[in-house]
């Protein structure tokens, strides 16, 4: 390790602060935090004590974080529960916890009205009657809803709404690969 490095990394006072600053900025999952902490602490034993400590204070909470992350990525940006919990999984909140708020956050959605609102919105500029007229438009609208994290089934149920020759679903194989988590 450099001398540089070395001088740059946190006793366990410093790092308290470096947390406290770090959440200041956004809200953290405990395992983003963990991985934070560790790349600047002096000793190891320092990140568990700090994180405890946070904890215990109640600046780090990750049931919340991952309720309030849940809830604003359904309002702002209107993804799928799929979408969702492969992002939280990303933050490192842990599976089941994930699982679990994903499910509470969108116990009461109607998962095709929001698919619909999807198209609606990133198909604003596009004619009405132009939208989807051909199966590779369907077939690039279908990767676009699987990555916002939209189930198969209703992401077809939903083109059918919007596609102009309906029909084109019906013989539309869609790819293999889902969208991993």
């Amino acid at each position: 390790m450099s001398e540089e490095k070395r001088s740059r990394l946190l006793g366990a006072d410093a790092l308290w602060s470096y947390a406290l600053r770090v959440l200041a900025g956004r809200a953290h999952s405990t395992g983003e935090l963990r991985e934070k902490l560790r790349r600047r602490a002096a000793r190891v034993e320092d990140v568990d004590d700090v994180l405890a400590r946070l904890k215990q204070d109640g600046y780090l909470d990750d049931r919340r974080f991952a309720e309030s992350f849940a809830a604003a990525r359904l309002a702002n940006d209107r993804f799928g529960r799929g979408r969702v919990l492969q992002d939280l999984r990303q933050r490192r909140v842990a599976p089941a916890l994930a699982e679990k708020t994903v499910r509470q956050v969108y116990e009461d959605v109607d998962e095709q009205k929001l698919i619909e609102e999807w198209i609606r919105r990133k198909y604003r500029a596009a004619e009405r009657e132009g939208l989807f007229q051909e199966e590779k438009d369907l077939a690039a609208a279908y990767r676009r809803l699987l990555r916002a994290g939209f189930r198969t089934g209703e992401i077809l149920r939903a083109l059918k709404k919007f596609a102009k020759n309906p029909d084109l679903l019906d013989g539309f194989e869609p790819p293999d690969e889902e969208p991993a988590d």
